[in-house]
């Protein structure tokens, strides 16, 4: 199996890249996210990498990082989602907006990618919801496995501004939740979901 590839970027396309490593090209299927964070051609990248083999076809998928790899496993694990949805989800929504519309339940923002209607879209925040969770979304906004020390509200504060709120929309979110002081991290964070839309 192959993990990662460090070479020069030789090619963009639309959905794919080639990488030179040790005078062979790899193709590489990215996400569209992904691909609008590539450097300039001929520059040197390293890329975690995803080998697909079914029947008569063998394709090597390319992420920005291993977060983004494993969430893509995570999607695999879908029942009807397979490698091609699961990149198609990964170009419409960063890693962190897929867990946050996993969390929310969100499906408009699901369903926004190619290939999944509204059933689509339920069926797999059904199935992610245990397995894409709000530690995982703080965790990979700061790269870093050590979760900031602080409270529940404060936790879901970063969360909230880690995805794009400014910190005065995500603070006053929280604070408009009623019984915040007895809910979980999950729990308070789906309830200010509901005053930032």
């Amino acid at each position: 199996m192959i993990s990662y590839i460090r070479g020069a970027l030789e090619i963009k396309g639309d959905n794919y890249i080639v990488i030179e490593c040790g005078g062979i090209g790899y193709q590489l299927m990215v996400s569209g996210k992904f691909m609008e964070k590539l450097p300039p051609v001929h520059s040197e990248i390293k890329v975690s990498t995803y080998m697909y083999i079914h029947e008569d076809e063998i394709s090597l998928f390319g992420f920005e990082n291993a977060d983004e790899l494993n969430v893509f496993k995570i999607l695999l694990g879908v029942s009807g989602v397979g490698p091609k949805v699961a990149m198609s989800l990964l170009s419409t929504l960063t890693v962190n907006e897929l867990r946050f519309a996993v969390i929310s339940e969100d499906v408009k923002a699901i369903s926004k990618a190619n290939g999944i209607g509204a059933k689509g879209a339920s069926r797999i925040i059904l199935e992610l919801k245990d397995k894409l969770s709000m530690e995982d979304m703080i965790d990979a906004a700061y790269n870093d496995s050590q979760t900031a020390a602080g409270d529940v509200r404060t936790n879901v504060i970063s969360a909230l501004t880690a995805l794009g709120y400014s910190g005065v929309e995500a603070g006053r979110a929280v604070s408009r939740v009623d019984g915040s002081a007895d809910m979980d991290e999950e729990q308070l964070l789906k309830a200010a979901l509901r005053f930032m839309i």
